[in-house]
């Protein structure tokens, strides 16, 4: 069955009746709207007589993306995730409709597995869909060459939200549009949603207007809050959420981590042609909140305390939410290279993720990838398939130490890449774009045209939250249950007449997973077994 297909299914005369046992039927007439782009919420309905089109806007006008009629429903994937409406259903036929609230459909989809992956395949195929019928309703304009703007851009497609480029610099429709609204060259990037201008956008202001930060919860305390929204961090969603417990998940970028960068996994299970980091991400977001977990980006946590039987995060912006557990996996963050004027090419010239978009910014031109474990070596090869010259600059004699055997093998077959050993980058040059980097290695000082210097030397732990509240080991890790020693947990354990369940740090509900903790395995699948089993550990200690 193919998208299409799937988007507009027909229910049968007994899903019918199921979804009427749940929702208010209602009449409605020609031209009324049952909701349109930019609400907050609306409900799912459920066509009986009606007819209703789908349409978004664009230039003053609408363009129809499909009409539904009897035995069709309505809506998408921000049913589920609470964004803001993308499109609008106007109402072609008068007829009946049924209403059903969003808490029902949750209830529907929990307790009629049949009906629920049926409205659950439409929704993915709509979004689907939607990535390009839908791409006016929210427009990104700023220049090809700003960070800025490419921040706002990777955001919005790790995220899944239908969206249209406008360079600056080339697209001839821009100045128009920036007259229409007043806004000032210096006032880039812009964020155009439904007539609402977000000027000098950043990823948390096009977050707080869809909907996706702390400030749009209507409640803040949570059984389990979930820092971080790698693979260990969405597994633990999924899971708490699955098992009944009340979840936020907090992540300060987007959903997906390093491994939502990865433009092809080949040795997780269950996938032998692999899978995208990205297409990974996003089903693992919709089985979260398909389960009732609440996911929030970006939202950066500055510190972690404990209060009244809570554990209380407080982000960067001074709100606050707390868990009566809590699960850390906010893994490492990127090393940077000690290379002059590395930071004037940062997302422009240099990046550290080798995904579609990164592709076309660099086009047939050259590249460089440094680092030799998994993500390099699969960033060259997604690379040289993407029509790249590829060179692989790694410090060590060999690729065999870090990087799995499959991937040297391709590496070493693909007549696209060229492997440097020994060599370090010693300095980036260019104007306004990186142009060429500068080599040292066996042969002495090199310079190597290229478009783009991809950077993959490890990572270091991102616990410097914790503030405190949990043990590291020398490198920055979060210890944790066997690996404590009794010094590490000091004298609150003894009242507790236990030890540390599995997964749980020095302090008693706080626990550790994926690469932040402490002696945990470097790999997607890893960090999926940990953060689904956290949960068990969590369940443990909440009914203590």
């Amino acid at each position: 069955m193919g998208d299409e297909e799937e988007a507009t299914p027909t229910l049968d005369a007994a899903d019918m009746a199921l979804a009427t046992q749940l929702g208010v039927p209602r009449q409605v007439q020609e031209g009324e709207y049952l909701y349109r782009e930019g609400d907050v919420a609306y409900d799912f309905f459920v066509l009986v007589s009606a007819e209703v089109d789908i349409v978004v806007a664009v230039d003053g006008g609408e363009r129809v993306i499909v009409r539904h009629g009897p035995g069709r429903f309505l809506g998408e994937l921000n049913m589920l995730s609470g964004l803001r409406v993308f499109v609008s259903a106007r109402v072609v036929t008068a007829g009946e409709v049924v209403a059903v609230a969003r808490d029902r459909l949750r209830q529907l989809m929990a307790t009629k597995p049949g009906l629920g992956d049926t409205i659950l395949a439409a929704f993915v195929a709509r979004r689907g869909l939607l990535m390009t019928e839908a791409a006016p309703a929210i427009r990104v304009i700023g220049s090809h060459f700003s960070p800025e703007s490419l921040r706002i851009r990777e955001f919005l497609g790790r995220i899944r939200v239908p969206h249209e480029w406008l360079d600056a610099d080339r697209d001839p429709q821009v100045e128009a549009l920036l007259g229409h609204f007043g806004i000032a060259a210096t006032e880039l990037p812009v964020v155009i949603a439904t007539g609402t201008v977000l000027r000098r956008a950043t990823p948390g202001d096009v977050a707080g207007y869809l909907g996706l930060t702390v400030e749009s919860l209507p409640e803040r305390c949570f059984d389990l809050v979930v820092i971080g929204g790698g693979p260990a961090g969405l597994a633990a969603a999924v899971y708490g959420a699955s098992e009944g417990l009340r979840t936020l998940g907090v992540e300060m970028t987007a959903p997906g981590g390093q491994a939502g960068c990865s433009s092809r996994i080949e040795n997780y299970l269950g996938f032998p042609m692999g899978v995208s980091g990205e297409e990974l991400t996003q089903r693992a977001i919709i089985q979260a909140e398909k389960f009732g977990a609440t996911l929030t980006a970006p939202c950066t946590v500055a510190s972690l305390a404990s209060r009244a039987g809570y554990l209380v995060a407080r982000l960067s912006d001074g709100s606050e939410v707390a868990g009566r557990a809590v699960i850390a996996a906010t893994g490492a963050s990127y090393r940077r290279l000690e290379a002059s004027r590395l930071s004037d090419f940062e997302d422009n010239g240099v990046y550290y993720a080798a995904t579609d978009m990164e592709v076309r910014m660099c086009g047939l031109s050259p590249v460089v990838v440094v680092g030799g474990g998994n993500s390099a070596g699969q960033a060259a090869i997604f690379l040289s398939q993407g029509g790249c010259a590829v060179t692989l600059v790694i410090r060590g004699p060999d690729l065999g130490k870090e990087m799995s055997r499959y991937l040297v093998e391709r590496i070493e077959a693909d007549p696209h890449i060229t492997l440097r050993t020994r060599t370090t980058v010693l300095a980036l040059e260019g104007d306004e774009t990186l142009r060429a980097v500068h080599l040292n290695g066996p042969d002495g000082k090199v310079v190597l045209r290229c478009a783009g210097l991809f950077s993959f030397i490890g990572a270091d732990p991102s616990s410097g939250w914790l503030n405190g509240c949990a043990a590291l080991d020398d490198r920055g890790f979060v210890v944790t249950d066997l690996s404590l020693t009794p010094d590490q947990l000091g004298q609150g354990w003894e009242t507790l007449a236990r030890s540390p369940l599995p997964f749980e740090t020095s302090h008693p509900g706080l626990f550790a997973v994926g690469d932040l903790r402490s002696g945990s395995t470097k790999r997607v699948a890893a960090a999926v077994g940990e953060g689904s089993a956290s949960v068990r550990s969590v369940h443990q200690y909440l009914t203590f």
